[in-house]
C-alpha cells in the first residue's frame, strides 16, 4: 500500500443549511499528484482548506503525516502550515510588490535568511518555473500565465511536503494551459513531494495525475488512475468526463 500523506475521515461540513460534504473520506498519497474534480461550487477547494488547516470539519477528522489537525489550536498549526504550500486560483500577489518580492515572502516571514540568500533562492525558483529575470517587475506587468506561475514560486519557495493548487488553469489557453501543467509536474519531482490539484480542466489532469478523486453531493463517488477513473461504470463519473447533458447529473 502507498504510503499516505494526509487523510479525511468522514468529515462533514455545512455552510448554514447547506450540506458540502457528508462523511467524506479520501487518501492523499505521498509523492503523488492527486487531482480533484467536480462540479462547481461541490467543495473541491474546501478540501484544499482543510488540508491546510484553513477549514475545521464539523465532524470527522483531518490527519497530516499521521497527526490529526482538525483539534488544533490555531498557534499549533503554524508548524504544520509551514510545510504546504498554497497556490491560489488568481495567484493573490501583491500588485505594490514586485514579483521577486512576492515570492520572498514566506522566506522573510518565516526564516533568518539573509538578503543575499533570499534574493539567490527567489532567482533560482523563479527559474525554475520559467520565469527568469522577472523579479524586479510587477504583476500587472506580466501575462496571466506568468503570474500564475509566479504564484507557483511563491508556494514552492519554502520546499514544503506538499503544494496545494487550487484552480491553476483556469481561464488560460492551451498552450499555457500546457505549460502550468508540465511545471506542476516538474515542481513536484524537484521537491520530491506531494501535490494536490482541484481542477475542471480534465485535459491538464489526464496529463498530470497519479490518483484522480471525483465529489459528487459531498461524497467521493469514484478514486483511482486516470485509466480506472475513465473505466468508471459509474453513470454520473461518464457523464462528467463526457461533458454530456444527458445523464443522471441534473442539468
Amino acid at each position: 500500500m502507498p504510503e499516505v500523506w494526509a487523510r479525511l475521515e468522514d468529515v462533514s461540513i455545512r455552510y448554514g443549511p447547506k450540506v458540502v460534504m457528508q462523511n467524506l473520506s479520501l487518501d492523499i498519497v505521498d509523492g503523488a499528484i492527486t487531482c480533484i474534480i467536480g462540479l462547481s461550487g461541490a467543495g473541491k477547494s474546501t478540501i484544499l482548506r482543510l488540508l491546510n488547516g484553513l477549514k475545521r470539519p464539523d465532524a470527522g477528522r483531518v490527519f497530516v503525516r499521521g497527526q490529526e489537525i482538525s483539534t488544533l489550536r490555531e498557534r499549533d498549526l503554524i508548524s504544520i502550515r509551514q510545510t504546504i504550500g498554497f497556490s491560489f486560483q488568481f495567484a493573490a500577489l501583491f500588485d505594490s510588490l514586485t514579483i521577486g518580492e512576492n515570492v520572498a515572502l514566506p522566506l522573510r516571514e518565516h526564516t533568518k535568511m539573509s538578503g543575499e540568500e533570499i534574493d539567490k533562492l527567489v532567482s533560482e525558483t523563479l527559474e525554475s518555473v520559467g520565469l527568469g529575470n522577472v523579479e524586479s517587475r510587477y504583476p500587472s506587468e506580466l501575462s496571466g500565465g506568468m503570474v500564475k506561475r509566479a504564484g507557483f514560486a511563491r508556494a514552492v519557495i519554502s520546499n514544503p511536503q506538499c503544494v496545494l493548487y487550487d484552480e491553476p488553469t483556469t481561464g488560460l489557453d492551451p498552450i499555457i494551459t500546457h505549460i502550468l501543467t508540465n511545471t506542476i509536474k516538474k515542481l513536484r519531482d524537484r521537491l520530491n513531494g506531494t501535490a494536490v490539484v482541484v481542477s475542471h480542466d480534465l485535459g491538464s489532469i489526464y496529463m498530470m495525475a497519479d490518483y484522480v478523486a471525483m465529489l459528487f453531493e459531498g461524497a467521493i463517488i469514484a478514486y483511482g488512475t486516470v485509466d480506472e477513473l475513465r473505466r468508471s461504470p459509474n453513470p454520473i463519473v461518464q457523464q462528467f468526463l463526457q461533458g454530456s447533458e444527458v445523464g443522471p447529473i441534473p442539468i
